[in-house]
This record gives structure tokens, sequence and C-alpha cells, in this order.
């Protein structure tokens, strides 16, 4: 039985619905995070050394990095679901997003969160001024331009199907989904981003996302 260690409002909620799309049984193990910190609990570690979400154990195997699951479930889950087939163009499309996802995607919208925090950090009243300013003007600089330079890529690429990967749903959205929904709640994403807002509206109606949800807990954004 596949057992999934799900940490809330994290990475784990998208597989969750990928479990979900492909109907197979699994259970799942709730982990909250520290109310202060927003860190996963120590409890985590004696799953994997790292400590973070999402891990899934299948029989002898634990395995981490949300990537890797993903593409571990289709292979040996799916019966040729959610994934092109191999030596094809769409195949070579699919591993594209599955790494860009993480790759490219996130790391702005994680510095984003991480300037976020330092502006908010409680410090000494004259230290202040100075982290706010440095913290806007690299969000100016870089981040903003960054993510805004992604959701631009990727606004572009859904001109050539519905989804990521062409007319066909795949793995690779299920990957793409955290890096947009955070673009949504932190990166700016709007309506200026047609394609994309549409996106997350249709995987957002998917039966199979809203079982994930109904089973894993509400689902927000860290911001």
């Amino acid at each position: 039985m596949i057992v999934v260690h799900h940490l809330n409002n994290s990475r784990s909620q998208r597989v969750l619905w990928l479990l979900e799309e492909l109907a197979i049984p699994y259970e799942i193990k709730f982990y909250a995070r520290d109310a202060k910190t927003m860190l996963a609990p120590p409890s985590l570690r004696e799953v994997h050394p790292l400590g973070k979400s999402p891990v899934i154990t299948d029989a002898d195997l634990t395995l981490a990095e949300s990537g890797a699951i993903v593409e571990y479930l289709i292979e040996r889950y799916s019966a040729g679901q959610l994934a092109p087939v191999a030596g094809t163009e769409e195949a070579v499309r699919y591993r594209y997003w599955m790494h860009y996802a993480e790759g490219s995607a996130m790391p702005p919208l994680l510095m984003q969160l991480v300037f976020d925090q330092i502006e908010k950090a409680r410090m000494p009243f004259f230290a202040k001024p100075v982290a706010r300013a440095i913290s806007a003007n690299v969000k100016k600089a870089f981040i903003g331009p960054s993510i805004r330079s992604n959701l631009d890529f990727m606004e572009a690429e859904l001109a050539k199907g519905p989804w990521f990967v062409g007319d066909a749903f795949s793995g690779a959205d299920i990957q793409l989904s955290f890096p947009l929904e955070a673009a949504a709640a932190r990166g700016g994403l709007d309506t200026i981003w047609p394609r994309l807002t549409d996106f997350l509206k249709r995987i957002h109606a998917r039966p199979a996302y809203q079982r994930a949800l109904e089973k894993g807990g509400p689902f927000t954004i860290l911001g």
C-alpha cells in the first residue's frame, strides 16, 4: 500500500491529486507545520533524513521529491495514462516540463516568499528601513522580472494546446500546478495571463483534484 506522508499546505497535495487521477488505493499520514515557524515537524525526519514533504513509502521504497514521485507513480501504476509514449516528441516535451516546474518556475517564487518574510520579520527599528529597501530593490530588479518572464513563457506555450503537452492532460500539468498556484498566491498571476488563469480554473474543477482536497484537507499556498 502506498503511504503519502502529507504535510499541510505543501507540494504533497499534488501527489494526492495524482493518486486520485490514477484511482489507486493509498493511505495518508498527516503532519502539521509548526504554527510559528511554518516548518515541518521533526517526525518527518523519521521517514526521510531531510524531513520534508512530499515523501511516499511503497513497500520497501521511500521516495522524496515531488517530481521523482510523480514520475515513479506514473511509470509504475498508470498503465499508459498521463505520460506520452517514450521516444516521441511529446515525451521530450513532457520531461522538459517535469523538470522546469521546480528547476526554473519555482526558485523566483520561493525567493519572493523569503524576501516577503524579511520585510515582515521583527528587527530593531533602525534596521527595518534598510532591510525593506534591500528587499524591495531585489524584488524589483530580479525577482519580479523573473516571475513575469516565466509566466509569459508558460502563457505562450499554452497557445499550442490546452495542456502543457498539447491536447492530453498529463503528469506535467500536475507537476506545474504548484508553481502556478504559488504564482497566483504571491507572484502576481492574474487575468493578464488568461491561458494560465484558465488552466488553474480547469485543474481546480477536475473531480480528482476535488477528491484530493477532501482527503488531504484545506490547501493554501504559504505567503
